[in-house]
């Protein structure tokens, strides 16, 4: 850990939390929880604020263990089936997103996340000051979804949601929705969203009638799907991350394609898109690498097995 410059007066280095969480060891929020519970220990006193700025010349262990030196900060793109949720531990019982991630996946944390019944892009990081930006709405990033939903709405009954929709006395924010086709009973819908409140897709169209029965996130900011099956993951390319993120990646890091472990008992496994392609969305706008590379950013922005899809 490189020691930082401070203000006169003011204590070297780093806040603990903040230490730990570029070091991988949780979010920056987590790691607060694990000061407080007495987990953390800094030059063999443990302690119970994250009040505390260290340096490289502190000895710190989090539960017992030393704390390693951080990584190079890197990200992955995870197609997440439907079934799976999106949490370390799930008190139902329940299979999650980290159970089924491939075994040789370092530590990661999820940018975000996807309701249970929701399937497609889920970003995984191993560095929680990476989550923290990309989750902040300052990042401004759209995220697109392929949305079909019960009913046979014409474009205008859609206008609520462009002009930003109060559902339960919560303010939507306006969304980019467009109308792509009707197919049956069903219609597909294309919806691009520069924030993520809980279930606010099916919250909106719920309040105009419409009954969402399948959503797809098929990109977040620069990232896309692409040709990803449910249970992939794929490392973004040390490239993209410098043009996208402006950051510095691991030298020589490979990318590619992983294949997720087999589904738990009673895991859905994740049906296969509508008749438009879901990898390939408009242009506008969670791990362990493998052979096959990564995809490429949007030309404009916007723990572990899946279960197999049906043939």
């Amino acid at each position: 850990m490189a020691e930082k410059s401070t203000p006169e007066g003011a204590p070297p280095g780093e806040r603990i939390a903040k230490v730990l969480s570029r070091a991988g060891v949780a979010s920056r929020r987590e790691a607060e929880r694990l000061i407080e519970l007495g987990e953390v220990t800094v030059n063999g006193k443990t302690i119970t604020s994250p009040a505390l700025n260290v340096t490289a010349k502190d000895r710190i262990t989090v539960q017992g263990k030393p704390l390693a030196a951080p990584e190079p900060a890197r990200l992955w793109l995870y197609y997440k089936p439907e079934g799976l949720v999106t949490s370390a531990a799930d008190e139902k019982g329940r299979a999650t997103v980290f159970d089924s991630l491939p075994e040789d996946m370092p530590r990661v944390m999820s940018v975000g996340r996807l309701d249970l019944n929701s399937e497609g892009l889920l970003l995984l990081t191993n560095d929680g000051e990476l989550k923290r930006r990309l989750e902040l709405p300052s990042t401004g990033w759209l995220r697109k979804y392929r949305v079909r939903v019960n009913g046979n709405p014409t474009d205008p009954d859609l206008e609520p949601l462009r002009k930003g929709i109060v559902v339960e006395g919560e303010k939507f924010q306006p969304m980019q929705v467009t109308l792509d086709r009707v197919q049956g009973a069903n219609a597909w819908l294309t919806v691009g969203l520069r924030e993520g409140k809980n279930r606010e897709i099916r919250r909106a169209m719920s309040a105009i009638g419409l009954t969402v029965n399948r959503l797809i996130r098929v990109s977040y900011g620069p990232f896309r799907l692409n040709e990803m099956k449910p249970g992939e993951v794929e490392e973004v390319r040390p490239r993209v991350l410098r043009e996208q993120l402006g950051m510095d990646a691991p030298p020589g890091s490979e990318t590619g394609t992983a294949k997720a472990r087999p589904p738990r008992p009673g895991v859905k496994p994740a049906p296969k898109p509508g008749a438009k392609p879901v990898a390939k969305p408009a242009a506008a706008a969670g791990t362990r690498p493998g052979p096959k590379p990564a995809a490429r950013p949007a030309s404009s922005p916007g723990t572990r097995r899946p279960p197999p899809r049906k043939p």
